[in-house]
C-alpha cells in the first residue's frame, strides 16, 4: 500500500551556480524540498503526479479491481503504474512522448484525436473503458486566462473522446485550472454522468490553480 508523504523538516538550499539562473536554482531546491518528489523515488513512483491519482483514488474509489482503464497524456507513466497497483485488468497509455514501458499495461506513441485511436484503444481493452483518466496540460504562457482557456479546451477533447471508449457507469477525470470558464463544459458533463465534483488532492502544489474534475456514473445514452 502506498503511503503519502509527510512534511519533513530539514531544507535543502541551493546555490546559483554560474551555469544556472535563479529560476532553475529555484526550481531544482523546490524539488529537493519537496515531500512527494522524495516519496515518489523512495516508492519506485515515476513521478510526483503518481501520487494525485492515489489520493484520488482514495477519496473517491476511481479504479475497481478488473477494471479497463485509459491513461490520456500518460508520460513519464507514473498514473499507469498506479492503476495496475490498485488492481486494474488492463491498462492502456497514450501520449505523444515516448514512455518507457510499464509492466502489464499497454503503451501507445500517439494523438488521443486521431480518428481511429477510440476503436484500436478499446481492441487493446477487449471491451469498452471503465475510466479515462487525464492529467494532460497545456505548455502554460504565464497568462492565466488564456492558460485556463487552453487546459479546458483539452480537457473537452478527452471528455469527447471518453464519451467515445466509456463503458456505462463509467468514470472520467481530467486536469484542469481554476478559472471562469468550466461551466461550458461542466453543464454537458452534469448529463452524461450522475455525479460530477472538482477537487484538489493534497499532491497538487498549494501554489498551482491546477484542480481536477471527476465525473463517475457515465450515462452512455445521454
Amino acid at each position: 500500500m502506498s503511503k503519502t508523504p509527510a512534511n519533513r523538516g530539514l531544507t535543502v538550499r541551493v546555490k546559483t551556480a554560474k551555469k544556472r539562473s535563479t529560476a532553475s536554482a529555484a526550481w531544482l531546491a523546490r524539488q529537493l524540498n519537496d515531500p512527494y518528489v522524495v516519496a515518489a523515488k523512495q516508492q519506485g513512483w515515476r513521478s510526483r503526479a503518481a501520487f494525485k491519482l492515489i489520493e484520488l483514488d482514495d477519496r473517491f474509489k476511481l479504479l475497481k479491481p478488473g477494471a479497463r482503464i485509459v491513461d490520456l497524456g500518460c508520460a513519464p507513466g507514473g498514473w499507469v503504474q498506479v492503476a495496475m497497483q490498485r488492481g486494474a485488468a488492463k491498462v492502456v497509455g497514450l501520449d505523444l512522448l515516448p514512455v518507457d514501458p510499464v509492466v502489464g499495461a499497454e503503451i501507445i506513441q500517439g494523438d488521443f484525436n486521431d480518428p481511429d485511436m477510440p476503436d484500436r484503444l478499446m481492441a487493446l481493452l477487449g471491451g469498452k473503458a471503465d475510466a479515462v483518466l487525464s492529467d494532460m496540460a497545456p505548455n502554460t504562457t504565464g497568462h492565466a486566462a488564456t492558460d485556463h482557456l487552453r487546459i479546458i479546451a483539452l480537457a473537452e477533447l478527452a471528455l469527447d473522446f471518453a464519451t467515445h471508449v466509456l463503458a456505462p457507469g463509467g468514470v472520467f477525470v481530467a486536469k484542469v485550472f481554476q478559472g471562469g470558464s468550466e461551466r461550458q463544459m461542466l453543464d454537458p458533463m452534469k448529463r452524461m454522468f450522475t455525479s460530477v465534483r472538482h477537487a484538489k488532492p493534497p499532491a497538487s502544489r498549494k501554489e498551482s490553480s491546477e484542480s481536477y474534475v471527476v465525473a463517475m456514473g457515465f450515462r452512455a445514452n445521454a
